[in-house]
């Protein structure tokens, strides 16, 4: 099932079920009206909402075409996004960028970000100046319903119950300065993006394995192609990272949970899903890191596709703009 939140003028939009292709959709009414209403009462809202999936694939005259510019994020603001560190590759890279020592890897990394706004999948990133180091970085998320705190990772498993894909942005150099201080990013962290549609996990079939995403992720800059990250090897799976968040506390339902920047070892063949990663591998080869980060007017273009390259998520085309 794929679902999306369509522009209505309310701060948390339209909740609508998508077609498989991603060209049609039909609002949710009746059933819930945003997708954190349906997060809530999951239980009663998944069956209708598949049924209503099942209507809409099945007859090819119902619905209304999907216009880009009425797409927001599937959550356009949630209650908690908290985001993780899983590829111990991209950890290497951006040590040698921070020039900062490698952070322990026995537990998973998180931090909780600011989830009173997601950006949709078309909006531009508005940010005060370039010289904060403007940088996109590409990743898988979870959404879960509420998840009872001392939830082990076998039992988190069962709470998550839908795949998004993000564009997490970063402010690189401001982000050394706060971390510096020991109490987690706020300047350094915008909002992040949401691919278009949020999809359940049997959406991607075999794809879905081991919790987590086993799919490339196409990322390019400028409609240069920067990466093909494969988002199969996290360190540490969506579920462990869920019962990571619920130890001491309960998750809310709608609790956002990302896998962190998208990274695979053989990176020099793949490429990245950030600049600064980039940035990791010049310093590495050369002692110097000349890419750049990004300028008033650059593009991010990002998606995942499925096993057969059938569309999923859809698209994130973002422009960088001055406020």
């Amino acid at each position: 099932m794929k679902i999306a939140t369509i522009r209505n003028g309310d701060p948390d939009g339209q909740l609508v079920v998508v077609s498989r292709d991603g060209t049609r959709f039909v609002a949710a009414t009746g059933i819930a009206r945003t997708l954190q209403e349906a997060m809530e009462n999951w239980s009663i809202a998944e069956p209708a909402l598949r049924q209503l999936a099942g209507t809409l694939e099945a007859d090819v005259a119902t619905g209304e075409p999907i216009r880009s510019a009425d797409l927001a994020a599937p959550l356009p603001r949630a209650w908690q996004w908290l985001d993780g560190s899983t590829y111990l590759s991209h950890a290497v890279l951006m040590s040698r960028v921070f020039r900062m020592d490698l952070p322990p890897t026995d537990r998973p990394l998180m931090y909780q970000g600011a989830s009173d706004h997601f950006y949709g999948p078309y909006d531009d990133l508005i940010v005060p100046t370039e010289a904060d180091g403007i940088d996109f970085e590409g990743e898988f998320g979870v959404v879960t319903d509420e998840v009872p705190m001392g939830t082990d990772a076998r039992q988190a498993a069962e709470h998550i119950r839908l795949i998004v894909q993000i564009n997490d942005w970063s402010l690189r150099a401001l982000a050394p300065i706060e971390m510096k201080t020991g109490f987690g990013w706020i300047q350094a962290k915008p909002h992040c993006s949401m691919a278009p549609f949020a999809v359940t996990p049997d959406e991607l079939g075999e794809a879905w394995r081991d919790g987590r995403v086993a799919l490339p992720l196409e990322v390019k800059w400028n409609a240069e192609p920067f990466g093909v990250v494969d988002g199969y090897p996290m360190a540490f799976s969506f579920a462990e990272l869920v019962a990571h968040a619920a130890r001491t506390r309960k998750l809310v339902a709608g609790t956002v949970i990302g896998s962190g920047t998208i990274s695979n070892e053989n990176y020099r063949e793949v490429g990245s899903a950030c600049i600064a990663e980039r940035r990791g591998i010049e310093l590495a080869d050369s002692g110097e890191a000349r890419t750049p980060f990004m300028s008033f007017g650059d593009t991010v273009e990002m998606e995942a596709r499925g096993l057969a390259g059938e569309t999923l998520f859809g698209r994130i085309v973002q422009k960088v703009a001055q406020g």
